[in-house]
């Protein structure tokens, strides 16, 4: 059903820019936006539909991912521009709640994507990430804004 949605959405926006004449990711973008709007006007049972759900979240999340991306470039620059020394790397083992392949190996692929990160690897029972950090000033807190941030709402769009 999720599938359905999305190609339909997808076929709408398509629609929408060639109406329109102008392919541009912005056309293309208020477009999908449009025609999933629609989509949800005409639906039956809006709250039953992962999809609307769905895509909200995944928008969500590629602005929490932006955001992130953002804050780290600027926090890994710092370090690099001005002379003092304020690393603490470390190896950090996170807990996993993903559990397929898919599930762990966009975690760790978004974790890695982050300056100042970097996935090592999966433990053989594949309930653990091994991440490599430049500050690891507090563990706990380094899990937990992994755990909360990027694996929860990993998992929100994908189960």
């Amino acid at each position: 059903m999720i599938k359905a949605r999305f190609l339909s959405n997808l076929l709408l926006s398509l629609i929408w820019v060639a109406i329109t004449g102008t392919f541009s990711l912005e056309n293309f973008l208020f477009g999908f936006a449009l025609s999933f709007f629609l989509l949800w006007l005409t639906s039956t049972n809006r709250r039953q539909n992962k999809y609307f759900n769905k895509v909200p979240k995944l928008f969500g999340f590629i602005f929490f991912f932006l955001y992130e991306l953002v804050k780290a470039n600027i926090e890994v620059a710092y370090e690099v521009i001005t002379p003092k020394y304020s690393m603490e790397p470390g190896i950090v083992k996170i807990p996993l709640d993903a559990k397929s392949d898919m599930e762990i190996t966009l975690l760790a692929n978004l974790i890695t994507l982050t300056p100042g990160t970097l996935s090592l690897g999966v433990s053989d029972d594949r309930t653990v990430l091994y991440v490599h950090t430049m500050y690891v000033k507090d563990k706990e807190e380094f899990i937990d804004g992994i755990k909360n941030g990027f694996e929860k709402r990993l998992l929100d769009i994908l189960r």
